[in-house]
């Protein structure tokens, strides 16, 4: 029996990620059906809330294109939780990412 698997979308260009850096964005439902769709990212702990919640949530890359910043996503990359197949799928497409984790492990 497969287990269900969501579909991992990952983008295309990290070039594209053109998304907000300050003030409060709210994520539309299909990304945060929680109620807590308000994300005032200059906090830190909101912004990574916010990363994490796009990444493990977006079902297009137009998704990733609006929300995620691609300099907020190379510096919160080594603090985002994310499942292993998501982060290896990033990771292989944009091997800098790989490298910025590194970086901040090995210190």
């Amino acid at each position: 029996m497969r287990r269900y698997a969501k579909p991992i979308v990952v983008a295309d260009d990290l070039a594209m990620l053109n998304g907000r850096t300050s003030g409060v964005v709210t994520l539309p439902r299909h990304l945060d059906w929680s109620g807590t769709a308000d994300y005032d990212l200059d906090n830190a702990g909101r912004i990574v809330d916010l990363y994490r919640t796009v990444l493990i949530e977006a079902t297009k890359v137009a998704d990733l294109h609006e929300f995620l910043d691609q300099a907020t996503l190379a510096r919160l990359w080594p603090s985002l939780w994310l499942a292993p197949e998501l982060r290896r799928s990033w990771e292989e497409r944009f091997p800098a990412l790989r490298r910025a984790d590194s970086e901040v492990t090995a210190a």
